[in-house]
């Protein structure tokens, strides 16, 4: 399980994905073990859809594929999001490194309410 050397890479790939939260762990960006790759998280946004009410997302990165489960370690726990609002979790000015074997997860106090976009460098 190793992670590219980011300053001879190969290829640097810009991605976003888009999920929406429910009352169980949803993966939004997955790295899995020897992908031969590293995945920088630039910015991670929560909107609330509901307009009147609010919700809470818990944001959280599994680390170390060499125990099961893997380890959960919160970005984000039970942060409120208000009615039709959208709340920066990570921006471009403090970006992580997704290593193999690792994830970012979500999980939403009420289901269908918070939608979690991610944008991200696919690095190999």
């Amino acid at each position: 399980m190793t992670a590219p050397n980011i300053i001879n890479v190969n290829a640097i790939y810009g991605k976003t994905v888009a999920v929406s939260a429910t009352t169980a762990t949803v993966t939004l960006v997955d790295n899995p073990v020897n992908s031969g790759k590293v995945l920088k998280i630039n910015t991670l946004y929560v909107a609330n859809m509901n307009g009147t009410a609010s919700a809470d997302i818990s944001v959280i990165l599994y680390t170390d594929s060499t125990l099961v489960p893997l380890v959960p370690k919160y970005l984000a726990r039970t942060v409120t999001v208000p009615a039709d609002t959208t709340v920066l979790v990570l921006g471009r000015d403090g970006p992580i490194y997704l290593e193999e074997g690792c994830r970012i997860s979500i999980l939403g106090s009420i289901a269908g309410y918070l939608d979690a976009i991610c944008s991200y460098e696919d690095i190999s």
